[in-house]
């Protein structure tokens, strides 16, 4: 656990932390959420190199997902901002 998850863990076992069930509202909201972000409506095709298939099909059975799921994760990842693109460094010459 993060330090984050240690204090909140803390906190639930010394009472500090009281649970609510969820309203209905809230459940029927998350659930909407939940369909529009694993709808999958849209269908690419793209080019790989054989070296780059084989090593995203290694890391999916690694996970245990089929590798499609892992790719299109990535790709979800990388456009909500949670990958990020390695800043260049200037090399002065």
């Amino acid at each position: 656990m993060n330090k984050e998850e240690k204090e909140l863990s803390k906190a639930y076992d010394v009472g500090a932390l009281k649970l609510e069930t969820p309203s209905g509202e809230l459940l029927d909201m998350l659930a909407r959420a939940g369909e529009k972000t694993f709808k999958k409506d849209k269908r690419i095709n793209i080019r790989l190199t054989s070296h780059d298939l084989v090593g995203i099909q290694r890391k999916a059975a690694q996970k245990g997902i089929p590798y499609q799921a892992l790719i299109s994760g990535l790709i979800h990842q990388y456009v909500e901002g949670d990958i990020q693109e390695k800043q260049k460094v200037n090399q002065a010459g």
